[in-house]
């Protein structure tokens, strides 16, 4: 029998067949693209050509195509329904994945090639969408520790092939923690929410095998009961466990893989030559600098603190107005927030729901 996801396609829009692929299958699918693409790249790596922008660039883009497209797939089923299977095969194949990329990255013979390309770029009349993807297959080289030597180069090997790790699980865990945690609903804690939240509550009470309705962690859940219910015992209990996720001890708790996280990034940034994670992380991005970005924010510090506290302001007084005493606790933003909506401009998310509802859009051309 043959494996689909080493197929070519020939379903509509190439899209892939979903109906013939089992989780069984994304193994073997995963080893063979992880071969296919290493062939790729020591071919590329050991031409005896001379480097050229078609026989470096153009083949390494094109040395995962089959990588791309198993990982695609398995990573597009992972992320929109999460299996034990699929939890394990991820967790399988994040070493895989960044040792492949490290083997990519160290090959010194293949980096040459692309350093050699770069260094004459100013001769190779390249186009201005050539120059680009020069510069930044260069710059990822570079930045992933190409250049490195000796202990720095095995060292952030090891490094990335923790994080990759590390990700994965904080990932499974945050996910387990939302998974596990519900709150069952009776008849009256359903008084007063719209009608396509109690739908979704008794829908996700069907889906736990549960006898009635319940709250889960799954932001589409959890958001709109904050925001609707005039229960404050309950909106006090669900927005602690989703404010909790991670940090419940046992298994699931995140906070010893935080910290070692941030201590790996500091420790990638460190061996790049960078004074932070922060300088690292931000090179590539539009602010460029840490400094740019707490520049930013903080011009956005003070408007935004008095508009809060103007708003602050308000929300108590509504609180209040419910024979509430006391202070505006984070579970009752989103409530009173939605109630300030609806009185001061007529804006009443549960009627315009049904309008945006998938079938709704399509027939409306969407």
């Amino acid at each position: 029998m043959t494996n689909p996801l080493l197929e070519t396609w020939t379903t509509r829009f190439a899209l892939p067949p979903f109906d013939r692929i089992e989780d069984a299958q994304f193994g073997p699918a995963m080893e063979a693209a992880l071969d296919q693409g290493r062939a790729a790249i020591a071919a590329i790596a050991t031409n005896p050509e001379p480097a050229t922008f078609a026989n470096t660039i153009e083949a390494l883009e094109q040395a995962d195509d089959l990588l791309d497209r198993v990982a695609g797939v398995f990573y597009n089923l992972a992320g929109a329904d999460s299996t034990p299977a699929r939890e394990a095969l991820q967790r399988e194949f994040a070493p895989k994945l960044s040792a492949y990329a490290s083997e990519i990255t160290n090959n010194a013979g293949l980096f040459a090639r692309i350093d050699d390309l770069w260094r004459r770029r100013d001769s190779l009349a390249l186009s201005d969408e050539q120059m680009r993807v020069l510069y930044l297959t260069h710059r990822g080289f570079t930045r992933s520790g190409a250049a490195l030597q000796g202990f720095a180069r095995d060292r952030l090997t090891e490094v990335k092939s923790r994080l990759a790790v590390l990700g994965t699980e904080f990932g499974q865990n945050l996910l387990a923690d939302e998974r596990d945690w519900v709150l069952p609903l009776s008849e009256t804690d359903l008084e007063g929410l719209p009608d396509f939240v109690i739908k979704a509550a008794r829908a996700a009470g069907q889906d736990k095998g549960q006898d009635g309705p319940i709250v889960t962690l799954s932001r589409s859940l959890i958001v709109p009961f904050l925001q609707f219910s005039p229960r404050r015992d309950l909106r006090e209990i669900a927005y602690k466990a989703w404010a909790a996720r991670g940090m419940n001890g046992g298994d699931t708790d995140n906070r010893a893989i935080a910290a070692e996280v941030l201590a790996l990034r500091a420790e990638r940034a460190m061996l790049l030559g960078y004074d932070s994670f922060a300088d690292y992380k931000l090179e590539t991005e539009m602010a460029g600098t840490p400094d740019a970005v707490r520049k930013l924010l903080m011009q956005v510090w003070e408007p935004a603190l008095a508009q809060a506290q103007t708003d602050s302001v308000k929300l108590t007084a509504m609180l209040h107005s419910d024979g509430v005493n006391g202070e505006l606790e984070p579970w009752d933003w989103r409530y009173y927030s939605e109630r300030r909506r609806m009185a001061e401009h007529d804006l009443d998310e549960a009627e315009l729901k049904p309008y945006f509802q998938l079938d709704a859009m399509i027939d409306c051309g969407l």
